[in-house]
Protein backbone atom coordinates (compact mmCIF):
# COMPACT_ATOMS: atom_id res chain seq x y z
CA UNK A 1 0.00 0.00 0.00
CA UNK A 2 1.03 3.65 -0.16
CA UNK A 3 2.47 3.60 3.32
CA UNK A 4 1.58 6.44 5.66
CA UNK A 5 3.77 7.36 8.60
CA UNK A 6 2.43 9.26 11.67
CA UNK A 7 2.93 12.62 9.97
CA UNK A 8 0.78 11.38 7.02
CA UNK A 9 3.63 11.56 4.55
CA UNK A 10 3.64 8.90 1.86
CA UNK A 11 6.80 6.82 2.36
CA UNK A 12 8.31 3.51 1.30
CA UNK A 13 11.34 3.68 3.58
CA UNK A 14 10.59 0.42 5.34
CA UNK A 15 10.48 -3.29 4.57
CA UNK A 16 7.54 -5.21 3.13
CA UNK A 17 5.07 -6.51 5.68
CA UNK A 18 2.27 -9.05 5.67
CA UNK A 19 -0.81 -7.35 4.18
CA UNK A 20 1.12 -4.80 2.10
CA UNK A 21 0.27 -4.12 -1.52
CA UNK A 22 3.23 -4.56 -3.88
CA UNK A 23 3.66 -4.22 -7.62
CA UNK A 24 5.11 -7.41 -9.08
CA UNK A 25 7.31 -6.38 -12.01
CA UNK A 26 7.95 -9.10 -14.59
CA UNK A 27 8.95 -6.80 -17.46
CA UNK A 28 8.15 -3.25 -18.52
CA UNK A 29 4.76 -4.21 -19.98
CA UNK A 30 3.77 -6.93 -17.48
CA UNK A 31 3.08 -5.80 -13.91
CA UNK A 32 0.51 -6.89 -11.34
CA UNK A 33 -0.72 -5.56 -8.00
CA UNK A 34 -0.48 -8.28 -5.36
CA UNK A 35 -1.44 -8.22 -1.68
CA UNK A 36 1.21 -9.92 0.43
CA UNK A 37 -0.15 -12.85 2.48
CA UNK A 38 2.36 -14.91 4.43
CA UNK A 39 0.88 -18.30 3.45
CA UNK A 40 0.17 -17.43 -0.20
CA UNK A 41 2.19 -17.97 -3.36
CA UNK A 42 2.50 -16.12 -6.66
CA UNK A 43 2.99 -18.17 -9.80
CA UNK A 44 3.90 -17.09 -13.33
CA UNK A 45 5.99 -18.33 -16.25
CA UNK A 46 9.16 -17.85 -14.20
CA UNK A 47 8.06 -20.27 -11.48
CA UNK A 48 6.53 -20.19 -8.03
CA UNK A 49 7.24 -17.40 -5.53
CA UNK A 50 6.41 -17.67 -1.82
CA UNK A 51 5.02 -14.52 -0.23
CA UNK A 52 6.82 -15.47 2.98
CA UNK A 53 10.11 -14.84 1.14
CA UNK A 54 8.98 -11.29 0.35
CA UNK A 55 8.24 -10.25 3.94
CA UNK A 56 11.12 -8.31 5.47
CA UNK A 57 12.66 -7.31 2.14
CA UNK A 58 12.83 -3.62 1.10
CA UNK A 59 10.76 -2.37 -1.82
CA UNK A 60 12.67 -2.78 -5.07
CA UNK A 61 14.06 -6.18 -4.10
CA UNK A 62 14.75 -8.88 -6.66
CA UNK A 63 13.32 -12.24 -5.54
CA UNK A 64 13.78 -15.69 -7.08
CA UNK A 65 11.38 -18.54 -7.75
CA UNK A 66 11.80 -22.26 -7.22
CA UNK A 67 12.98 -22.48 -10.85
CA UNK A 68 15.54 -19.70 -10.59
CA UNK A 69 13.40 -17.10 -12.34
CA UNK A 70 13.04 -13.67 -10.78
CA UNK A 71 10.73 -10.70 -10.37
CA UNK A 72 11.02 -7.29 -8.72
CA UNK A 73 8.83 -6.16 -5.81
CA UNK A 74 8.07 -2.48 -6.35
CA UNK A 75 6.28 0.06 -4.18
CA UNK A 76 2.78 0.99 -5.42
CA UNK A 77 3.54 4.57 -6.41
CA UNK A 78 0.77 6.51 -8.20
CA UNK A 79 2.70 6.12 -11.49
CA UNK A 80 2.76 2.32 -11.20
CA UNK A 81 -0.77 2.14 -9.81
CA UNK A 82 -2.02 3.89 -12.95
CA UNK A 83 -0.55 1.04 -15.02
CA UNK A 84 -2.06 -1.83 -13.00
CA UNK A 85 -5.42 -0.59 -11.71
CA UNK A 86 -8.77 -2.02 -12.85
CA UNK A 87 -10.24 0.06 -15.67
CA UNK A 88 -13.83 0.85 -14.77
CA UNK A 89 -13.73 3.86 -17.09
CA UNK A 90 -11.28 5.53 -19.45
CA UNK A 91 -8.36 6.75 -17.34
CA UNK A 92 -5.78 9.51 -17.47
CA UNK A 93 -2.19 8.39 -17.92
CA UNK A 94 1.08 9.79 -16.61
CA UNK A 95 1.62 12.45 -19.30
CA UNK A 96 -1.83 14.02 -18.77
CA UNK A 97 -1.71 13.59 -14.99
CA UNK A 98 1.63 15.35 -14.56
CA UNK A 99 0.46 18.21 -16.79
CA UNK A 100 -2.78 18.58 -14.81
CA UNK A 101 -1.02 18.73 -11.43
CA UNK A 102 1.46 21.31 -12.70
CA UNK A 103 -1.08 23.62 -14.35
CA UNK A 104 -3.57 23.35 -11.49
CA UNK A 105 -0.72 24.55 -9.25
CA UNK A 106 -1.37 21.78 -6.73
CA UNK A 107 1.03 21.73 -3.77
CA UNK A 108 0.98 20.17 -0.29
CA UNK A 109 -1.93 21.57 1.73
CA UNK A 110 -4.26 22.28 -1.21
CA UNK A 111 -7.95 21.44 -1.18
CA UNK A 112 -8.92 19.91 -4.54
CA UNK A 113 -12.38 19.06 -5.88
CA UNK A 114 -12.75 16.41 -8.57
CA UNK A 115 -15.87 15.36 -10.43
CA UNK A 116 -15.71 12.08 -12.32
CA UNK A 117 -13.76 9.75 -10.02
CA UNK A 118 -13.90 6.89 -12.52
CA UNK A 119 -11.10 4.40 -11.88
CA UNK A 120 -9.22 6.74 -9.53
CA UNK A 121 -6.05 7.07 -11.60
CA UNK A 122 -5.81 10.85 -11.31
CA UNK A 123 -7.19 10.90 -7.77
CA UNK A 124 -4.29 8.82 -6.43
CA UNK A 125 -1.75 11.25 -7.89
CA UNK A 126 -3.72 14.23 -6.59
CA UNK A 127 -3.61 12.70 -3.10
CA UNK A 128 0.17 12.47 -3.19
CA UNK A 129 0.44 16.04 -4.47
CA UNK A 130 -1.62 17.52 -1.60
CA UNK A 131 -0.08 15.33 1.17
CA UNK A 132 0.45 15.59 4.06
CA UNK A 133 -2.00 18.34 5.06
CA UNK A 134 -4.24 18.78 2.00
CA UNK A 135 -7.31 16.84 0.91
CA UNK A 136 -9.04 15.66 -2.26
CA UNK A 137 -12.85 15.47 -2.45
CA UNK A 138 -13.89 13.41 -5.44
CA UNK A 139 -17.42 12.73 -6.69
CA UNK A 140 -19.00 10.21 -9.05
CA UNK A 141 -22.67 9.78 -9.90
CA UNK A 142 -22.30 5.98 -10.14
CA UNK A 143 -22.64 4.48 -6.65
CA UNK A 144 -20.91 1.16 -7.38
CA UNK A 145 -18.03 2.90 -9.16
CA UNK A 146 -17.58 5.21 -6.19
CA UNK A 147 -17.56 2.24 -3.81
CA UNK A 148 -14.92 0.44 -5.89
CA UNK A 149 -12.77 3.57 -5.97
CA UNK A 150 -13.10 3.89 -2.20
CA UNK A 151 -11.84 0.31 -1.79
CA UNK A 152 -8.88 1.03 -4.09
CA UNK A 153 -7.90 4.10 -2.07
CA UNK A 154 -7.92 1.99 1.09
CA UNK A 155 -5.72 -0.61 -0.62
CA UNK A 156 -3.22 2.01 -1.74
CA UNK A 157 -3.27 3.81 1.61
CA UNK A 158 -4.45 7.25 0.44
CA UNK A 159 -7.90 6.99 2.03
CA UNK A 160 -6.92 9.50 4.75
CA UNK A 161 -6.28 12.06 2.02
CA UNK A 162 -9.30 11.31 -0.20
CA UNK A 163 -13.04 11.50 0.45
CA UNK A 164 -15.31 9.85 -2.13
CA UNK A 165 -18.88 11.08 -2.57
CA UNK A 166 -21.81 9.98 -4.72
CA UNK A 167 -23.28 13.01 -6.46
CA UNK A 168 -24.38 14.14 -9.92
CA UNK A 169 -22.24 17.25 -10.22
CA UNK A 170 -23.63 18.10 -13.68
CA UNK A 171 -27.18 18.23 -12.34
CA UNK A 172 -26.71 19.24 -8.70
CA UNK A 173 -23.37 21.04 -8.60
CA UNK A 174 -20.83 20.81 -5.80
CA UNK A 175 -21.84 20.96 -2.15
CA UNK A 176 -22.24 24.48 -0.73
CA UNK A 177 -19.87 23.63 2.13
CA UNK A 178 -16.94 23.97 -0.31
CA UNK A 179 -17.96 27.44 -1.49
CA UNK A 180 -14.90 29.66 -1.88
CA UNK A 181 -12.55 27.11 -0.30
CA UNK A 182 -11.14 25.05 -3.20
CA UNK A 183 -7.69 25.79 -4.58
CA UNK A 184 -8.34 23.75 -7.73
CA UNK A 185 -11.21 21.96 -9.47
CA UNK A 186 -10.93 19.13 -11.99
CA UNK A 187 -13.85 18.07 -14.20
CA UNK A 188 -14.05 14.84 -16.20
CA UNK A 189 -17.65 14.96 -17.35
CA UNK A 190 -19.56 14.46 -20.62
CA UNK A 191 -21.12 17.93 -20.30
CA UNK A 192 -18.64 19.96 -18.25
CA UNK A 193 -20.22 23.29 -19.16
CA UNK A 194 -23.16 22.38 -16.88
CA UNK A 195 -20.82 22.09 -13.88
CA UNK A 196 -18.61 25.12 -14.60
CA UNK A 197 -20.87 27.71 -12.85
CA UNK A 198 -20.88 25.62 -9.65
CA UNK A 199 -17.12 25.01 -9.91
CA UNK A 200 -16.53 28.76 -10.13
CA UNK A 201 -18.37 29.30 -6.85
CA UNK A 202 -16.22 26.69 -5.12
CA UNK A 203 -12.87 28.20 -6.13
CA UNK A 204 -10.87 30.67 -4.09
CA UNK A 205 -9.99 33.95 -5.74
CA UNK A 206 -7.47 33.26 -8.52
CA UNK A 207 -8.19 29.49 -8.30
CA UNK A 208 -7.68 27.26 -11.34
CA UNK A 209 -10.09 24.90 -13.09
CA UNK A 210 -9.29 22.07 -15.50
CA UNK A 211 -11.71 20.19 -17.72
CA UNK A 212 -10.81 16.96 -19.53
CA UNK A 213 -12.80 16.23 -22.68
CA UNK A 214 -12.18 13.68 -25.46
CA UNK A 215 -13.99 15.71 -28.16
CA UNK A 216 -13.18 19.20 -29.43
CA UNK A 217 -16.90 20.08 -29.56
CA UNK A 218 -17.02 19.65 -25.77
CA UNK A 219 -14.03 21.98 -25.47
CA UNK A 220 -15.69 24.67 -27.62
CA UNK A 221 -18.88 24.69 -25.57
CA UNK A 222 -16.96 24.66 -22.27
CA UNK A 223 -14.87 27.64 -23.36
CA UNK A 224 -18.01 29.61 -24.20
CA UNK A 225 -19.23 29.09 -20.63
CA UNK A 226 -15.83 29.83 -19.09
CA UNK A 227 -15.52 33.28 -20.68
CA UNK A 228 -18.09 34.83 -18.32
CA UNK A 229 -16.17 34.31 -15.04
CA UNK A 230 -12.76 32.94 -16.02
CA UNK A 231 -9.65 34.26 -17.70
CA UNK A 232 -6.43 32.82 -19.14
CA UNK A 233 -8.37 30.05 -20.92
CA UNK A 234 -6.05 27.57 -22.63
CA UNK A 235 -6.50 24.11 -24.17
CA UNK A 236 -3.77 21.47 -24.65
CA UNK A 237 -3.48 18.04 -26.21
CA UNK A 238 -0.65 15.93 -24.77
CA UNK A 239 0.91 13.45 -27.21
CA UNK A 240 3.70 11.38 -25.69
CA UNK A 241 6.36 9.87 -27.96
CA UNK A 242 8.78 7.39 -26.43
CA UNK A 243 12.14 6.34 -27.84
CA UNK A 244 14.04 3.07 -27.64
CA UNK A 245 17.77 3.42 -26.93
CA UNK A 246 19.73 0.23 -27.53
CA UNK A 247 22.98 -1.15 -28.83
CA UNK A 248 23.08 -2.37 -32.44
CA UNK A 249 25.67 -4.35 -34.37
CA UNK A 250 26.77 -2.24 -37.33
CA UNK A 251 28.59 -3.11 -40.54
CA UNK A 252 31.88 -1.25 -40.02
CA UNK A 253 32.77 -1.54 -43.68
CA UNK A 254 29.96 0.93 -44.39
CA UNK A 255 31.27 3.64 -42.06
CA UNK A 256 32.52 6.61 -44.05
CA UNK A 257 35.54 8.77 -43.28
CA UNK A 258 33.48 11.19 -41.24
CA UNK A 259 32.56 8.44 -38.79
CA UNK A 260 28.89 8.29 -39.74
CA UNK A 261 27.13 5.07 -40.61
CA UNK A 262 26.15 4.75 -44.24
CA UNK A 263 23.53 2.07 -43.76
CA UNK A 264 20.89 1.27 -41.12
CA UNK A 265 21.39 -1.56 -38.63
CA UNK A 266 20.54 -5.01 -39.90
CA UNK A 267 21.60 -8.61 -39.94
CA UNK A 268 25.27 -9.33 -40.46
CA UNK A 269 25.96 -9.85 -44.14
CA UNK A 270 28.25 -12.44 -45.67
CA UNK A 271 30.25 -11.78 -48.83
CA UNK A 272 32.53 -14.01 -50.90
CA UNK A 273 36.25 -13.38 -50.38
CA UNK A 274 38.84 -13.16 -53.14
CA UNK A 275 39.61 -16.84 -52.62
CA UNK A 276 35.97 -17.71 -53.30
CA UNK A 277 35.18 -18.62 -49.70
CA UNK A 278 32.56 -16.84 -47.57
CA UNK A 279 33.62 -14.53 -44.75
CA UNK A 280 31.81 -12.20 -42.30
CA UNK A 281 31.91 -8.44 -42.71
CA UNK A 282 33.63 -6.73 -39.77
CA UNK A 283 31.05 -5.39 -37.30
CA UNK A 284 31.08 -2.89 -34.44
CA UNK A 285 28.61 -1.86 -31.75
CA UNK A 286 26.77 1.46 -31.86
CA UNK A 287 24.15 2.95 -29.56
CA UNK A 288 21.14 4.19 -31.50
CA UNK A 289 17.78 5.74 -30.62
CA UNK A 290 14.58 5.35 -32.56
CA UNK A 291 10.93 6.18 -31.97
CA UNK A 292 8.94 3.36 -30.42
CA UNK A 293 6.66 1.51 -32.81
CA UNK A 294 3.86 1.69 -30.23
CA UNK A 295 2.84 5.26 -29.46
CA UNK A 296 -0.21 6.30 -27.43
CA UNK A 297 -2.41 8.53 -29.53
CA UNK A 298 -5.12 11.04 -28.63
CA UNK A 299 -6.60 10.68 -25.15
CA UNK A 300 -8.36 14.00 -24.71
CA UNK A 301 -8.10 17.77 -24.46
CA UNK A 302 -7.15 19.58 -21.25
CA UNK A 303 -8.76 23.01 -20.86
CA UNK A 304 -7.47 25.27 -18.07
CA UNK A 305 -8.94 28.55 -16.84
CA UNK A 306 -8.33 30.89 -13.90
CA UNK A 307 -11.14 32.44 -11.91
CA UNK A 308 -11.32 36.19 -12.38
CA UNK A 309 -10.42 38.23 -9.33
CA UNK A 310 -13.39 40.25 -8.10
CA UNK A 311 -12.52 43.82 -7.21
Amino acid sequence: MLLMDPSRKISFNRCIRDGDLVIVYERHDIMKAVKVCENSVFQNRFGLFKHSDWIGKPFGSKVFSNKGGFIYLLAPTPELWTLVLSHRTQILYIADISFVIMYLEIVPGCLVLESGTGSGSLTTSLARAVAPTGHVYTFDFHEQRAASAREDFERTGVNTLVTVGVRDIQGEGFLDEFSGSADSVFLDLPQPWLAIPSAGKMLKQDGVLCSFSPCIEQVQRSCETLRSNFTDIRTFEILLRTYEVREWKMDCSKVDDGGSVACPPGKRRRQPSSEGSVRDNPSCAAVMARASAEARGHTGYLTFARLKCMS
